[in-house]
């Protein structure tokens, strides 16, 4: 079993996001986290967790290091006994806000992975993102937690950006590698409604060209490519929860829980989830939209798609990507050799 923790604080508002979070909240913060285990209670239930069956945990945002360490101690005391004793515990950070002591203290509740959201080393498209860091503070945050002892750390950049060059691209995923990371995740900036770029679409400037130049960069410095945006020497196990399909608990105010056929939405606002955290809406997932859904993930991944899962029609469809080289097939598994064309592959065997 998986689990998501989502903190919905920020420092500040990066120009293309449009995740659940809030710059202006921050005095909730300790009612917040005190409210976080009323629903850990309610969802252990629900899911039948039993001891030592939650083996990875993610905590992600928002900002998690905006809050204090401390204030994660009585969810992760409550959560122990439910932690399998190898799980992977993953926490994003920002490398403004990630502190040596924030850093150290989430070490010590567990946490045995770090991912730092750096999106770039380069000053002029870091003030373009909107992002509150700068270059040295990433260096040094990566640092920070290489000499506190993380063994496994990843950091995110972002490509298809106005301005992008191969060479600026290449300078990035350099300093990158340099940081000793052991896994890289590269997102292309996509325009989403209600953010800051909205109305500005000419920031997003994906040239395909650039972007398997840089792939092909990341995979040659060792770090291979599992997922359509993930890439390491290390594969996140909570990652490949997503993309096998598996059931996960979602808690906090703008998560998203799944089990079998339903996902589950807490209360995005803030105010409301402290008063009542177990308050959530549930989405039925029709067995049409659960297969569009594995297929779509399968060829996204490593993972593949099982040949049981397809209509006969579907298979054909599959077998003929298969003679064209699209596909690869091997022990009753249709697997995608490139993952920027996985949506497309999904449609045409789903068409």
């Amino acid at each position: 079993m998986l689990l998501y923790l989502h903190i919905p604080f920020c420092d500040s508002k990066c120009a293309y996001c449009a995740f659940h979070s809030y710059v202006d909240k921050f005095p909730l913060r300790a009612a917040y986290m005190q409210a976080l285990p009323r629903q850990l209670e309610f969802e252990l239930e629900r899911f039948g967790a039993t001891p030592q069956s939650i083996q990875t945990l993610f905590i992600g945002g928002g900002t998690p290091s905006t809050v204090e360490s401390a204030l994660y101690a009585p969810l992760f005391e409550r959560l122990r006994p439910f932690l399998h004793p190898d799980a992977e515990i993953t926490s994003e950070a920002n490398p403004n806000s990630a502190t040596p002591a924030w850093i150290e203290g989430m070490r010590d509740l567990g946490v045995n992975r770090l991912s730092f959201g750096v999106q770039s080393f380069d000053a002029d498209k870091l003030r373009l993102l909107h992002r509150a860091h700068n270059s040295s503070q990433a260096i040094t945050a990566l640092r920070h937690a290489r000499a506190a002892g993380f063994e496994h750390l990843s950091l995110d950049l972002i490509y298809g950006v106005q301005g992008d060059s191969a060479a600026l691209l290449l300078r990035d995923l350099d300093q990158a590698l340099e940081l000793e990371i052991d896994h890289l995740s590269a997102y292309a900036l996509t325009i989403e409604a209600h953010t800051a770029f909205a109305d500005r679409p000419e920031r997003a400037q994906e040239k395909l060209r650039l972007t398997r130049k840089l792939f092909h960069a990341i995979e040659s410095a060792g770090l291979k490519q599992y997922e359509i945006s993930n890439f390491g020497r290390y594969r996140s196990r909570h990652n490949m929860g997503y993309w096998e399909h598996r059931n996960y608990i979602g808690l906090g105010s703008g998560a998203v829980g799944f089990l079998n056929d339903r996902r589950f939405y807490p209360t995005q606002n803030i105010e409301h989830y402290i008063a009542d955290p177990r308050s959530h809406e549930t989405e039925w997932i029709t067995p049409d939209a659960l297969h569009s859904e594995k297929l779509f993930l399968g060829l996204r991944s490593v993972v593949g798609v099982d040949q049981k899962l397809l209509s006969s029609d579907e298979r054909a469809r599959a077998e003929l990507l298969v003679r064209e080289g699209k596909l690869t097939c091997n022990a009753q598994r249709y697997y995608n050799p490139d993952y920027l064309l996985s949506d497309e592959l999904a449609l045409f065997i789903g068409a």
